[in-house]
């Protein structure tokens, strides 16, 4: 069955073969029947997700995407809790209101929001973006080039032809990812974030972060703590 799930409270990673992905709050993560994914929450996380019999959505995708969902959407996954996951095959009133909630999500599938990091089977690419992600806070090309054993030339070639991305342009996505999932943690600063992530300038950290998300850190921090 296809499945979406909408982070309540707190944020949501979800992992699989392609991508890693970040859920925030006020978004919701598509996944396709099918799609091998783990999902990784602290405890007090809370999340809602719908299921979804195959035939309601004809043009589900291969991969998952994180959306940006409509009060509308949100209210009606909440009051979808109603039902049971195996509830009664004939039952008008369920059935013309998940019809209408999977019409909605279909819609919905078209504003993917680019909350996401690519993964790769090839081992170079893969031990440099790992050790990008494990040092945020300092890395650089050439740190990584060497953690690899490579020239910085061919790290950034690997993943233009691996990813289709730079490698700069990795290691900024990695970077805001993990910078709302720090100011989704209660008590979490935009400074301490913004030095966590390798940001020395308070400034730049909020262009940064606002040209990435639409929303300055302040206003996303707020946002998440209201949910």
């Amino acid at each position: 069955m296809h499945q979406i799930e909408y982070a309540l409270h707190g944020v949501v990673e979800v992992e699989t073969d392609s991508a890693h992905y970040l859920l925030p709050p006020q978004q919701a993560a598509w996944i396709p029947a099918g799609l091998e994914h783990q999902a990784v929450m602290n405890p007090d996380v809370k999340t809602v997700a719908v299921m979804f019999d195959p035939a309601l959505v004809a043009d589900p995708g291969d991969r998952a995407r994180i959306l940006a969902v409509s009060p509308l959407i949100r209210e009606m996954m909440i009051y979808a809790l109603r039902w049971q996951i195996d509830r009664a095959d004939v039952d008008a009133q369920s059935d013309g209101f998940f019809r209408t909630l999977a019409d909605l999500v279909a819609e919905a599938l078209d504003h993917e929001a680019p909350l996401s990091l690519p993964t790769s089977e090839h081992p170079i690419v893969a031990a440099a973006m790992a050790y990008t992600k494990a040092h945020l806070a300092s890395v650089s090309a050439d740190e990584v080039s060497r953690a690899v054993s490579v020239s910085e030339r061919t790290l950034r070639r690997l993943f233009g032809d691996t990813l289709g991305l730079s490698w700069r342009t990795y290691l900024l996505h990695a970077r805001m990812l993990r910078a709302m999932a720090l100011l989704a943690a209660p008590g979490q600063s935009v400074q301490a974030t913004a030095s966590a992530v390798g940001f020395d300038n308070l400034s730049s950290f909020t262009r940064a972060f606002a040209q990435f998300s639409g929303e300055t850190p302040s206003a996303y921090r707020k946002r998440v703590a209201d949910e």
